[in-house]
Formats: structure tokens, C-alpha cells, sequence
């Protein structure tokens, strides 16, 4: 009995974190995606500026950021040719799309610019 109710409890646990409401608690997105940029020195001001430039819009950063993480190619990165000469080419991501897709979102908004724009009194 206590193993069926201990699997149970693992069954319940484990789908209220996958089938949630994918609200990303705070350190969520430092443990699970700047970690690694701030191991390797990539920075992700800096990337986030590069997708900024050529994509213009929050929501098409989020569809080409995804694309990337789930094929990732020189031709579809934001990042020049020298940079694949000192970090390999990112792995693939295994994350489920409704699982990935609010961290993308939390990305875009740490680095959104119009946060630091203000307009001076009106």
C-alpha cells in the first residue's frame, strides 16, 4: 500500500510541474538557462540585442529562439561565424515546446529594452 501511494504522490507531483500553468518561479531561468551562458561568457545582453536587431518583435524573437534551440544550425543563429570557431554548436533541447516556450518568454522579458526607456516629463 505504501508504495502505491508513494507512486501516486511521484504520478501527481510530477504533472502539476509538467501540465502547470508553466509560471516560472524567480530563479528559474537563471538556473536553468543563464547558468550556463555565465559558464561559458557568452552574454546574453548581447544576444539578446543580436535577435532584437533582426527580428524586431518580441514575439518573433520567441518563434526564432525556439526554432533555434530545437534545431540548432549556423544558419539559423543570430551569431556571427566567429563565434562557432570558440563555443561548439548548441545541442539540441529535449524540452517539451509548452515547457520551453515560457522560459523563452521569461528571457525576452529579463532583456526587453523598453524596460530601460522612459520618456522625460510630459
Amino acid at each position: 500500500m505504501e508504495k502505491i501511494v508513494t507512486a501516486a504522490v511521484i504520478f501527481v507531483l510530477g504533472n502539476s510541474l509538467v501540465l502547470g500553468n508553466n509560471k516560472l518561479e524567480k530563479g528559474d531561468l537563471q538556473k536553468t538557462c543563464l547558468q550556463c551562458h555565465q559558464e561559458q561568457k557568452i552574454p546574453s545582453e548581447m544576444i539578446y540585442r543580436r535577435y532584437l536587431m533582426r527580428y524586431s518583435t518580441p514575439e518573433r524573437i520567441e518563434k526564432m529562439m525556439l526554432a533555434y534551440l530545437r534545431r540548432p544550425r549556423k544558419e539559423y543563429s543570430i551569431m556571427p561565424p566567429q563565434f562557432f570557431l570558440k563555443f561548439p554548436m548548441k545541442q539540441p533541447i529535449e524540452m517539451d515546446e509548452k515547457v520551453l516556450e515560457p522560459y523563452i518568454r521569461s528571457y525576452i522579458e529579463k532583456f526587453d529594452i523598453k524596460k530601460r526607456l522612459y520618456l522625460k516629463g510630459e
